[in-house]
């Protein structure tokens, strides 16, 4: 007669790995969620206090200012974002600011079309008050940048910049956020608020561990059987 761990034994061996495999997904996704963690918490810090001057190294999503002049005559657009019933995209200007590299801001959001329409474009010095936002990585679907007509699809201020015949800019795109004297109407349409990236790892973690937990009950369930028979 086979004795009883000779019988469960290729079962228990052929469950390892997976629940190794479980167990580590939800062991990221805990490490995930205190990351995200920390992260909504600074953005929520960083919207709350005031504006930093900008550096030229500054920390993602620091809420910073910084007075330079635009360089229309280099604007470009990014993306595509549907605003009520007129599609439009996101207007990227060059500022040139004393003591740093090219900073590229997004200005805001503008419609496709625009005949007729007036986007303010302030002469002399500014100051724009914004988000640090890190480069995106390009998505395998992203849509392919046209160049020459300086229209990106792929927030990365260091791609955008040499296409724009400015090597070296800052890193980080500067999201311009709206004053409070600006109307909401007016163009550019800034950002309103820091951003607020979902937080959905504790969702998984549970999910990951709890098929983890269920393979095991299921393996412990098995053998009881498996001995009994």
């Amino acid at each position: 007669m086979t004795s009883r761990p000779r019988r469960i034994l290729p079962a228990v061996l052929a469950s390892i790995p997976v629940l190794a495999i479980l167990l580590v997904l939800g062991t990221w996704q805990v490490r995930r969620l205190a990351w995200k963690t920390d992260l909504l918490a600074t953005i929520a810090a960083a919207e709350a206090g005031p504006p930093v001057p900008l550096t030229v190294a500054p920390q993602p999503f620091t809420k910073v200012t910084v007075t330079g002049r635009f360089r229309y005559d280099l604007e470009a657009v990014l993306g595509v974002e549907v605003r009520g019933s007129s599609l439009g995209t996101h207007l990227v200007t060059p500022l040139e600011a004393e003591g740093l590299p090219p900073v590229l801001v997004n200005r805001g959001w503008v419609p496709m079309q625009r005949d007729g329409v007036t986007i303010a474009r302030p002469d002399g010095r500014v100051t724009v008050v914004g988000y640090v936002s890190p480069p995106h990585d390009r998505d395998f679907f992203a849509a392919t940048d046209d160049l020459p007509g300086r229209r990106f699809y792929t927030a990365d201020a260091g791609a955008i910049g040499a296409a724009l015949g400015l090597p070296g800019t800052m890193p980080d795109l500067l999201v311009a956020l709206r004053a409070t004297d600006t109307p909401r109407d007016a163009l550019p349409q800034p950002a309103e608020t820091l951003p607020r990236p979902s937080n959905s790892h504790l969702g998984y973690a549970i999910t990951w561990y709890g098929l983890a937990a269920s393979l095991l009950g299921v393996l412990i369930a098995w053998a009881i059987r498996k001995d009994d028979a």
